[in-house]
């Protein structure tokens, strides 16, 4: 079975002393549940293994519960560690609370019980940790996976990989499309929207919230006013709407709205945002062409070239913690600047003969950037780029 890199990384820290709850966060089928099963089974720890996917949300004694139970196991065995782990965490009503209570009494008590919570809504997990379990955690961060990890372990193409992105689930599926598409609407799309936004956000206008995901992911990599989008859309609300829609959604590791790269706070949140998904297989959903199609489209594969570099650049900016951003000032553009700390970094993505490098220039006179990437034709390859480790960039 592959083994992703976190897997070193969540086996490590079970294996050192009690100290901090250790919290892995990431978007829906990134191989999460995976990564904790190959730890547990090559673990000397004994465990408790537990989900609330299924358990109703109202049910706020099952954590509880759950912890009684490893002490009991823990208390019977004359275990000196323990190790319990809880998956999709946030499902839970004021999960984090009985979470914290259940670990200061351990604390108190000088167990040594250790705890794993997964879960794949990070708006709902961030704001149980920072509201309860401060200073109590660390976080392991997973995102979607990467051309190098989607080609070592199914053997995709560079092409494949841009067309059909990084979904482990569905790479055995490219062969046929129809049942690609069907896995990424029911067990991305649908699960995401349903049982990570809707189950915990007061949300007014659902199909406004789907129809905002929809336009988005078609149009990803495209800058596209707020307005001009809710003139596409047929259950219409505001622009501050589909901007809360759209921080939603990026919160949920599939869809975000790109500002505009600028040293003053104000003049980012008012710009028009850039449509980037997270993952191009949610782009490729709502494509006409079938990857033999798009492949020989130099236009539509421009496209899709482009949003697959940035879903690469967002779904690694969440593991990484560096922001992202694009540039344009007339007809001046930039499609995507990093900023980590003090510094930045602008990517042109070029997939056809164009070799203008005007927008990049000016960018470097007014900004100053650490470092300027052209992907593609007259610069680094994609497949270069792609395998590179991003923090050396900075």
């Amino acid at each position: 079975m592959y083994v992703l890199p976190e897997y070193q990384t969540i086996a490590s820290r079970t294996n050192e002393p009690r100290k901090f709850i250790q919290v892995i966060m990431g978007p829906r089928q990134v191989g999460k549940s995976t990564t904790v099963k190959q730890v547990l089974k090559d673990a000397q720890l004994p465990y408790l293994s537990y989900s609330a996917d299924n358990v109703p949300v109202s049910n706020t004694s099952w954590i509880s519960d759950c912890w009684a139970a490893a002490r009991r196991l823990m208390d019977s065995n004359n275990y000196t560690e323990f190790l319990l782990v809880i998956d999709e965490i946030q499902k839970i009503k004021n999960w984090s609370e009985a979470v914290k209570k259940e670990w200061d009494t351990d604390t108190f008590n000088d167990r040594q019980l250790k705890v794993i919570l997964l879960g794949s809504s990070r708006v709902m997990l961030e704001k149980g940790l920072s509201e309860s379990l401060a200073g109590r955690f660390e976080e392991i961060r997973m995102t979607h996976w990467s051309y190098k990890e989607m080609h070592d372990c199914f053997g995709l193409s560079l092409d494949q990989y841009i067309f059909y992105g990084g979904y482990p689930g569905a790479a055995q599926l490219i062969n046929d499309t129809d049942r690609f598409q069907q896995y990424i609407q029911s067990s991305i799309v649908e699960s995401t929207i349903n049982r990570d936004i809707l189950i915990d956000t007061p949300i007014s206008k659902p199909a406004l919230l789907r129809q905002t995901f929809e336009l988005g992911a078609a149009y990803s990599g495209q800058i596209i006013s707020l307005n001009k989008m809710l003139g596409s859309l047929t259950d219409a609300g505001n622009t501050v709407t589909l901007t809360n829609y759209l921080n939603l959604l990026s919160g949920s590791g599939i869809l975000c709205g790109l500002q505009k790269y600028s040293i003053d706070m104000a003049r980012r949140k008012a710009s028009i945002p850039k449509l980037q998904v997270h993952n191009n297989a949610l782009k490729t959903l709502y494509c006409p062409l079938s990857f033999e199609q798009a492949i020989v489209n130099r236009q539509e594969w421009g496209h899709i070239f482009e949003s697959g570099i940035g879903a690469y650049l967002v779904s690694q900016a969440f593991v990484h913690r560096y922001e992202v951003y694009y540039w344009r000032e007339r007809n001046d553009e930039v499609d995507f600047v990093l900023r980590k700390k003090n510094s930045i970094v602008a990517i042109e993505v070029k997939s056809n003969s164009e070799s203008s490098t005007k927008g990049l220039n000016k960018f470097r006179e007014m900004f100053k950037p650490q470092n300027t990437i052209i992907v593609g034709d007259g610069g680094i390859s994609a497949e270069e780029f792609l395998t590179m480790d991003l923090k050396s960039v900075f």
